[in-house]
């Protein structure tokens, strides 16, 4: 599996209801999409009602079966027509080391992201094994969705986590981002 994200800063006047709009009327058209396990539409306001972000954000994050998935997404008309409006992103892609999805994955209203670099020397198994460890920890805590992944280019992990409430959401740290989830695309059978 790999997941995968792109994001947009946006200008702090920004009208954030375009990008609610956007989502709206374009997360159902993901549904179903081939290879995709879960599509997750985030963004993040600087005045945001219970999540203020240091930026207006458009940061869609993306958890595929394989390659062939996102070489689809990338080629289709709707990526087209993103880049169209808001140009071509630089997209970031991890190797999935652990994801868990509970039945409700389809509920949830935030997300935070957490990104953070791998030491140099440092045994990777038992990195990745302590990363899959806060995933499951996670998946104890509430977490509708995690995933836990690495980059091996820049030597970077990252964990995102899908929650129900602003309640769930834990304390993170500068290095991380809470999102608003606006809607989840899911595969036909989910």
């Amino acid at each position: 599996m790999i997941a995968m994200q792109y994001s947009f800063t946006l200008p702090a006047d920004y009208d954030m209801t375009i990008i609610d709009r956007r989502i709206r009327d374009k997360g159902p058209l993901l549904d179903g999409f081939p290879r995709l396990r879960f599509k997750a539409w985030l963004s993040a306001r600087q005045q945001g009602a219970d999540f203020a972000s240091s930026e207006n954000l458009y940061a869609p994050f993306y958890l595929w079966d394989d390659a062939e998935g996102i070489d689809s997404f990338l080629s289709s008309p709707g990526f087209a027509t993103l880049v169209r409006d808001f140009g071509r992103p630089s997209v970031k892609v991890w190797q999935v080391w652990h994801h868990g999805v509970t039945t409700d994955i389809g509920k949830p209203k935030y997300a935070t992201r957490i990104i953070g670099g791998i030491a140099p020397y440092r045994d990777l198994a038992s990195h990745r094994d302590a990363a899959i460890d806060h995933a499951k920890a996670a998946m104890k805590a509430g977490a509708l969705a995690v995933v836990s992944a690495f980059d091996p280019g820049t030597w970077q992990q990252v964990q995102v986590c899908l929650w129900r409430r602003a309640a769930d959401v834990p304390v993170i740290a500068e290095t991380g981002q809470v999102y608003d989830v606006g809607h989840v695309s899911l595969p036909a059978s989910t």
